[in-house]
């Protein structure tokens, strides 16, 4: 038995996306449980009615989070996208199976995925994540031990990444006492460095043993910090590094996601005049009263020209690409396939 956690808020339009590719792609027993902070009840009711063996699991500030919405559609201000419950995710994987997927409702499946045997296999093999999908980015993977572990998985094991204790992959990771600073004076590292370390990581992609995903969200505090994730995954690998299995992945990429929509303005602020959440209340609108197909271009994201079929006279068009392009322009220079 496997958990599937997907987090989600106010755009059921990928949500049911989402649902039907695991329906459609994933085998092997498993449940699914939606955990919500804010989506409105008419959306979660139409998707309870579609999916009903499906489980969906309200945040503590859930009806606030509804009223935000609702407060910013009528001219308010922008919802906080920052305020997450991270304590509930938390809660929720520590309550599942020893196996857990956790994504998001703008992550789907692409390829078939047999749940059954890849636990299998990382109970066999000691692997503690399998990594389904990598954005289409394969630069780092000459960096990486991909010999093959079965039919179905390889390795994904880096060949030369510093790890250390706590103590001092805290210093690296968030620079105290200068640390890092003084390591890139010296040439030993440079500003490419702490990225690397999500060779070890999959927030929206990946089977989990769910004790390294605990352990990797330690120390949150109601926020996702990135580099504190980094430290606790470098700390981990530390003490396990003679296992080559630690991390392993697909053999091919079954899961993508969205680079041109948002649930809140919050992570990709620009100048451009577009309103995210009333462009998601456009679309959540037209999923509602069935005329959006969510699996139009399928298994590729959603067409541009389709999203702006469902687009009124107050979203300016050529402001709406302009903001797709740059956010698309900031996962490209990562070395994502964006397209």
């Amino acid at each position: 038995m496997v958990t599937i956690l997907i987090k989600s808020f106010n755009r059921p339009f990928y949500l049911d996306r989402c649902l039907a590719s695991i329906y459609r792609f994933v085998k092997g027993d498993y449940a699914i449980k939606i955990l919500d902070d804010g989506t409105p009840e008419k959306y979660l009711n139409k998707i309870k009615s579609k999916y009903p063996e499906v489980d969906i699991q309200r945040s503590p500030k859930y009806g606030q989070k509804v009223k935000k919405i609702q407060e910013k559609l009528q001219g308010g201000k922008e919802i906080d996208g920052f305020q997450i419950p991270t304590q509930m995710w938390i809660d929720a994987v520590k309550r599942s199976t020893d196996f857990v997927l956790v994504t998001e409702d703008d992550v789907w499946f692409t390829k078939p995925v047999e749940l059954e045997d890849i636990t299998m296999q990382m109970k066999t093999h000691d692997i503690d994540l399998v990594k389904l999908g990598w954005h289409g980015n394969t630069d780092s993977f000459t960096e990486l031990d991909t010999t093959m572990i079965s039919g179905d998985l390889n390795r994904s094991y880096p060949k030369k990444l510093f790890t250390s204790n706590r103590l001092v992959m805290d210093l690296f990771m968030h620079n105290k006492f200068k640390f890092f600073s003084l390591l890139y004076r010296l040439g030993l590292v440079d500003h490419g460095t702490q990225q690397k370390y999500w060779q070890l990581n999959s927030i929206l992609m990946g089977v989990w043993q769910k004790d390294y995903w605990l352990y990797i969200w330690k120390d949150m505090d109601g926020r996702v910090d990135e580099k504190t994730q980094l430290r606790n995954a470098a700390v981990w690998f530390h003490q396990r590094k003679k296992n080559l299995n630690i991390v392993a992945m697909s053999r091919e990429e079954c899961m993508k996601t969205t680079f041109q929509s948002s649930a809140t303005n919050s992570y990709h602020q620009s100048d451009f005049d577009f309103d995210v959440n009333y462009f998601n209340h456009l679309i959540n609108e037209a999923w509602f009263n069935e005329s959006f197909d969510v699996m139009q271009n399928f298994p590729n994201d959603f067409s541009l020209s389709y999203f702006e079929q469902f687009l009124d006279e107050k979203v300016n068009l050529e402001e709406f690409q302009k903001w797709v392009a740059q956010f698309k322009d900031l996962y490209r220079n990562l070395g994502a396939i964006v397209d």
